[in-house]
């Protein structure tokens, strides 16, 4: 498995704005197709946010996850963000999902950043919590139910061989 910036392959912002479309919006009104990409588009800095990683196996684009600036409105003192991490169906399983957190954290630690924050669904923290987040509490966003948490990166070092 590779892993590269959306910044050095721009073509893969159509897909990553469909996976991200389909999985979190079509059903819930948040976006239409066209904003999700344009925000997948502007992810396209290499030093700090916005910056979106791929993950291809191959040369095959198999998921995605960003470096994002002020995710929630509600939390406008909480500045950077992972967000989006997004693994295709026949690819989970893998570790994907985990090497991609661990990139971002490398890269956003690399950028200076000292605490990054998230949203899940997963109510328990899932993967997150075995890479240093910590809950935050419990927020609506859009309508949708969510685990806001926050991990100081300068905390301990992320080995990037973690999975």
């Amino acid at each position: 498995m590779e892993l590269s910036l959306l910044a050095d392959d721009p073509g893969a912002a159509e897909t990553v704005a469909t996976w991200y479309f389909n999985e979190w919006c079509a059903d819930t009104g948040r976006y239409n197709k066209d904003v999700v990409l344009e925000k997948v588009s502007a992810a396209t800095n290499r030093e700090t946010a916005p910056m979106l990683v791929l993950a291809k196996d191959s040369g095959e684009l198999i998921g995605a996850a960003e470096l994002k600036t002020r995710e929630m409105d509600i939390y406008p003192q909480f500045e950077f963000w992972m967000g989006g991490v997004y693994v295709a169906a026949d690819h989970r399983g893998k570790g994907v999902a985990s090497k991609l957190v661990l990139e971002v954290i490398s890269r956003a630690r690399k950028a200076g950043i000292e605490k990054l924050y998230l949203q899940t669904e997963d109510l328990a923290g899932g993967l997150y919590a075995r890479y240093g987040f910590k809950p935050i509490e419990q927020a609506d966003s859009k309508g949708i139910t969510v685990l806001v948490m926050v991990a100081d990166i300068t905390e301990r070092e992320v080995n990037i061989t973690e999975v």
